[in-house]
C-alpha cells in the first residue's frame, strides 16, 4: 500500500485514484481503505474481501468445508475419477516417484492439484490429467508405470517451486498479532474425510500450506526453517483498522463469488455488513477466476456499481 501511494503521489499527486483489487489484491484493497482512505477515488474488488478480525483457524476451517464440497461437485462430474485418484495414490504410495524437474510427487503433493477446483476449468484441467496417468511398463510384463506426460503436464499446474512467496507467506495473510501455528496442518484433522484411509473417495486438497510441502518441493527445500520461524512469529501487525473502517466514505463495489472455494462468501458478507458504502454484487455465474475469464463483463458491472448506474 504504501508503494501504491509512492506510486499515485508520483503519477497524479494529491489526486485520488481508482484501485481494482483480485483475490488477495482485494485484501491489499482493504488494507488501503484502512490506512489512506484519501488516496481512493472508489475501489472495486474481485474475489477478495477478507475477515477483518477472525483468527486464521475460522478461515481455513471455512474454506476446509468449501473444498469438501468443491471435492464431492468433481467426483459427481466425474466419477470413474474415484477409481483414477485412488489407483494413483495408492502407486505414489507404493513408489518413488521423480518429478521431472527435480523433487518427489508424493500422494499429499499430487492431491493439492485441487488448488485448481476454485477455477471455472478446474475440474477438466484435473480430469484431463489424471486419465493419462498412467503407461503399460517397457517390460512387457503390464507393469504400469506413471506416464512422462502425466507428470510435465502436472508440474506447471502447481507454482510453489517457482512463487516461493506464497508458501511461506500465505497464512500469514490471514495472521494479526498472532502466530499461524501451521494452521491448515493442524486443522486438517478435524476432518476426516481428508484422511487417506477413510474409505471414501480420497479428496483432493485446496490452497493450504503444510509444512511438508518444505521437503517435497526442491525450491522450497532451503526454506525450510524460514517457514517455520513464521509460522511461530507472532508479531504480525494489525491490517486493517476497523474503527476507520465503519466510518468508510469510499464508494467500494465487490464481486464475491457465491461457491468461492478461496475466499469465504459468508466471511466477505460479514466484513461488508461492517464496512459502509460497499456494494456487493454475489453472483454464482464465474468462480474465483471471473475476472480473468470475464473481465470486461466484470469490470463494466462493478464500475456501474461503484458510480451509482447499477
Amino acid at each position: 500500500m504504501r508503494d501504491a501511494e509512492a506510486i499515485r503521489k508520483q503519477l497524479i499527486g494529491d489526486q485520488p485514484w481508482s484501485i481494482l483489487g483480485q483475490s488477495y489484491g482485494g485484501f491489499c484493497s482493504m488494507h488501503y481503505l484502512s490506512a489512506a482512505p484519501e488516496g481512493l477515488k472508489e475501489v472495486l474488488i474481485t474475489g477478495g474481501i477478507p475477515s477483518l478480525t477472525r483468527p486464521v483457524d475460522d478461515v481455513y476451517r471455512a474454506t476446509y468445508k468449501r473444498v469438501i464440497d468443491k471435492n464431492r461437485l468433481y467426483y459427481q462430474r466425474y466419477p470413474g475419477d474415484v477409481k483414477r485418484v485412488r489407483a494413483i495414490v495408492r502407486h505414489l504410495l507404493d513408489h518413488d516417484v521423480k518429478m521431472p524437474s527435480g523433487g518427489r510427487l508424493t500422494a499429499p503433493r499430487f492431491l493439492q492439484l485441487g488448488l485448481q477446483f476454485g477455477m471455472s476449468d478446474g475440474f477438466e484441467a484435473i480430469h484431463y490429467l489424471v486419465e493419462e496417468a498412467f503407461v503399460d511398463g517397457v517390460d512387457g510384463k503390464n507393469q504400469r508405470e506413471m506416464n512422462w506426460n502425466f507428470l510435465v503436464h502436472l508440474e506447471p499446474l502447481q507454482s510453489f517451486d517457482t512463487n516461493p512467496i506464497f508458501s511461506l507467506m500465505q497464512e500469514a495473510c490471514y495472521t494479526q498479532q498472532t502466530a499461524s501455528n501451521w494452521s491448515a496442518d493442524r486443522l486438517m484433522a478435524e476432518y476426516p474425510e481428508f484422511d487417506l484411509n477413510h474409505g471414501g473417495a480420497i479428496l483432493f486438497t485446496g490452497e493450504m500450506i503444510y509444512p511438508w510441502m518444505f521437503d517435497t518441493y526442491s525450491q522450497l527445500q532451503p526454506l525450510k526453517q524460514a517457514a517455520d520461524i513464521l509460522a511461530k512469529d507472532d508479531n504480525w501487525p494489525m491490517l486493517y483498522d476497523v474503527e476507520k473502517l465503519k466510518a468508510n466514505r469510499v464508494p467500494v463495489a465487490a464481486a464475491v463469488y457465491f461457491d468461492d472455494m478461496y475466499v469465504h462468501r459468508e466471511l466477505s458478507e460479514e466484513t461488508a455488513r461492517i464496512v459502509p458504502n460497499m456494494k456487493l454484487w454475489i453472483t454464482n455465474q464465474y468462480e474465483h477466476n471471473g475476472l480473468r475469464a470475464d473481465g470486461e463483463a466484470v469490470v463494466d458491472r462493478l464500475l456501474q456499481m461503484v458510480r451509482g448506474e447499477a
